[in-house]
């Protein structure tokens, strides 16, 4: 399967670089460009990209903004977001637009391929920085969250279990490990706790369970 990109940078330099790279890749498509938030859009509607590579700060409209209204209208690309700034709320204000990976610019070639694929097939991407940035911004909360008693009456005890897993970064063959059950087990459940929570992919369960207390202080998970 041939995976469509669309590239998303203010700085024209730095979507070709993208370009002349990834389009070596026989796996890899690169769909068209895009200079700004705005364009972003217009180009998305008509080229239907599977991922779009997104950078952060641009003029117009930021890629933020550019994720959150690719989200709210249903669409379907995968959006990682490429930036040069490891910055907080940068980083969550992309997940909770939507995005499925924050991945720095200065990545390896090797990480970018395969941030790409991890994204186009539903998974959450975030550099182990970012990933350790968010749980020690939740660790350290003064009032720590309480899990909400209906969120947590729609889930069953074992899609709890998993939904904690998820958020501490837990791969579906290292769940099904740690659970001694079989992937294809994890993934059902993953399927019907998505369902239930109204939830697009695993970017969004993390956020969902630090946000909801799902994760407290200290948890192991």
């Amino acid at each position: 399967m041939t995976i469509r990109l669309l590239i998303v940078d203010d700085q024209e330099l730095i979507r070709t670089g993208f370009r002349l790279f990834l389009q070596t890749q026989d796996d890899l498509e690169v769909v068209g460009e895009a200079a700004d938030g705005h364009e972003a859009l217009t180009q998305a509607a008509v080229l239907r990209p599977d991922v779009i590579l997104m950078d952060i700060r641009m003029p117009r409209m930021d890629g933020v903004e550019a994720t959150s209204r690719l989200t709210a209208s249903g669409s379907s690309p995968r959006v990682l977001i490429l930036t040069t700034y490891d910055l907080d709320e940068y980083v969550f204000g992309a997940l909770r637009a939507g995005a499925s990976g924050f991945l720095l610019k200065d990545a390896s070639r090797n990480r970018l391929l395969e941030a790409i694929h991890v994204v186009h097939a539903g998974e959450a991407l975030l550099s182990p920085s970012i990933t350790r940035r968010l749980i020690e911004d939740y660790a350290t909360r003064t009032e720590p969250l309480r899990p909400r008693a209906k969120m947590l009456a729609v889930l069953t005890p074992r899609e709890r279990e998993i939904l904690l897993l998820v958020a501490r970064g837990l791969s579906n063959p290292e769940i099904a490990a740690h659970l001694v059950v079989t992937e294809a087990t994890v993934k059902s459940h993953i399927g019907s706790m998505f369902a239930k929570l109204h939830l697009r992919d695993r970017a969004q369960a993390v956020v969902f369970a630090y946000e909801n207390g799902f994760v407290l202080p200290g948890s192991s998970g």
